[in-house]
């Protein structure tokens, strides 16, 4: 498929039917137990479960409902159901039970998001090496393929990608090929390990449901507004989506446009109101039926967003924001890097933040390679006299998971090739940097940001306000390597002209058709692009691949096993307890 054509992308395929299913299912493993019952619920299926059955739908069949942690009254019911994933640390409260499984695998947080809520996966698959989470994959696959497929064609990189795209095609094989034969509604899949591109997550979002999940945290789908926002004493849950009129037009705007545009929205919003005088009875009573309401509502949601940026540019400027961004473009683009790590350095001595700090170095180490010994003792040493030395495993961690590493004594591994590269041939220097990639994994982020052309070359400032390309969802500093990926093989319809790219990102790359769709290039499906994220995805890559979709007439529909961030990243391997 090559990114080209029509502007006016497809519309998404129908999400409410996968919630519709969960919830049905549900109710029916309820009512296979007959009389009262207690329900226990996991505390992190709490959110998921209200998005899909509120509580009147579940009171139809439940008598009480309790958290797992919880023990239940005295004179309960004398049948209990508990709710929970296949975790050993819940199944200690429960012992002697029959089992039954709910195939809730994809939460519709939007008309293009699809979460699994599965956070714990970043950790258990990419630290943990624990594969249990590749089957709930393949079989979201699997229904999503039966519902909205068949896909036309599949491309991935990543051994997990591999992995849940090979365990799909032995479920659809063993399954009856049902969805086989009708007009798909999705047309490619792209499967991407989060770990194919850890700098993306790791720097600040700019865009502003980003910096609404930085500041607030987002969690499914939903946001809790404290007081500094709500201006009263209260707090309110607010649902971000396409829904929210204010909101849909501002989620993926660089921030230095949001407020612009937010005085704009109030001033027109005051000129409707405004409309009412000189208005007849008549008139007034149409505008009080059809409009008021709707006005009233987006007074308040436009009051909430106001709110919500004025406390973003508190926490920010407190934060030093600036200077952060700042840092971060200069690792990206590999200037000021003694200057940069002056910044971290100083950043942990003023004790900013533990996750923060982490970041930077992170951010850092992938950018260079890897960090030189020096610096990563230095940086090490002055971050546990900080924030203490129960941080000891988190470095462990980081290290095996290729986050925060150091490169080893003498090690400069692109030195080394192009040497060798003059001394034999291209086929020997080949073996020899396989030989050096195969002792651990590395970023090798540089050589990969210049074949790819991820720092845009500027003439003067970077239009903000009229973006040109991805890079704008980073202040113009840097396209995302994994949207990128994605433009490069979906042009190219495949990975051919990509083999050097494929080699520095340690391979594991896969492009696979089913001809029977391939063949019908006029179907809009052909422009729907399932991106599976596996290991988390940020609202940048969101809102990057949406401008991508636009400028090239196709839609892209997103599945991650969560939302991430670079705190939920840095969280995911802190071993120290708060």
């Amino acid at each position: 498929m090559a990114l080209a054509g029509r502007r006016d992308a497809p519309e998404p395929p129908d999400f409410g039917i996968l919630k519709r299913l969960a919830r049905d299912q549900l109710v029916y493993l309820l009512e296979q137990l007959p009389g009262k019952k207690d329900l226990f619920i996991e505390a992190d299926l709490m959110s998921p479960l209200d998005r899909i059955a509120n509580v009147s739908i579940l009171k139809h069949d439940v008598d009480k409902l309790y958290k797992v942690e919880t023990r239940p009254a005295p004179g309960a019911s004398d049948q209990f159901c508990f709710l929970v994933r296949p975790r050993v640390r819940t199944m200690r409260f429960i012992a002697d039970v029959t089992c039954d499984e709910w195939s809730f695998y994809l939460l519709p947080l939007d008309e293009d998001i699809i979460s699994m809520e599965l956070p714990e996966f970043f950790r258990d698959y990419f630290l943990e090496g624990d594969h249990r989470w590749i089957n709930p994959v393949a079989r979201a696959l699997q229904l999503l393929n039966s519902l909205y497929g068949p896909f036309g064609k599949t491309h991935g990189i990543g051994r997990c990608a591999k992995m849940s795209y090979e365990l799909w095609r032995d479920l659809e094989e063993e399954g009856d090929g049902e969805g086989q034969g009708r007009k798909p509604e999705i047309g490619h899949v792209f499967l991407m390990d989060r770990d194919t591109d850890y700098v993306t997550a790791l720097c600040s979002q700019v865009v502003y449901e980003g910096l609404v999940d930085d500041t607030f945290r987002i969690k499914c789908g939903s946001v809790d507004f404290g007081p500094d926002v709500t201006s009263s004493d209260k707090s309110i849950k607010v649902l971000l989506n396409s829904q929210d009129k204010v909101f849909s037009q501002i989620r993926n705007e660089h921030f230095s446009n949001v407020f612009g545009f937010l005085s704009q929205k109030s001033r027109n919003l005051q000129a409707q109101y405004d409309r009412r005088r000189g208005m007849d009875i008549k008139q007034m009573k149409d505008f009080v039926s059809q409009e008021l309401k709707g006005l009233k509502q987006e007074h308040r949601l436009l009051s909430l967003h106001i709110g919500a940026c004025e406390s973003i540019m508190k926490k920010k400027t407190k934060q030093d924001f600036q200077e952060t961004i700042k840092a971060e473009h200069s690792l990206l683009e590999g200037f000021d890097i003694r200057e940069s790590t002056s910044f971290i350095e100083e950043h942990i001595d003023r004790q900013v933040s533990p996750v923060e700090s982490l970041r930077l170095m992170c951010l850092l180490s992938i950018t260079e390679n890897g960090l030189i010994p020096k610096d990563y003792r230095s940086l090490k040493t002055q971050y546990l006299q900080s924030y203490g030395p129960e941080h000891l495993l988190t470095f462990h961690n980081l290290k095996r998971i290729g986050l925060l590493t150091e490169q080893a004594a003498g090690e400069t591994l692109t030195a080394v090739e192009s040497k060798v590269s003059k001394l034999v041939t291209d086929r020997a220097a080949g073996k020899i940097t396989d030989a050096f990639n195969s002792l651990a994994r590395k970023s090798n982020f540089r050589a990969i940001s210049k074949k790819l052309g991820l720092i845009p070359r500027l003439d003067g400032e970077y239009d903000l306000k009229m973006p040109r390309d991805m890079a704008y969802v980073f202040g113009g500093a840097y396209v995302p390597l994994s949207c990128k990926i994605i433009e490069q093989v979906l042009e190219r319809r495949g990975w051919q002209g990509l083999e050097e790219v494929v080699r520095l990102l340690n391979g594991n790359e896969f492009s696979v058709s089913d001809s029977a769709v391939e063949d019908n290039p006029a179907w809009d499906c052909q422009r729907v692009i399932l991106a599976v994220f596996l290991g988390g995805c940020t609202f940048s890559e969101i809102a990057a691949l949406r401008f991508l979709g636009k400028e090239r007439g196709c839609k892209f529909i997103f599945l991650t096993t969560a939302i991430t961030n670079s705190a939920r990243m840095m969280e995911a391997m802190i071993e120290a307890k708060a």
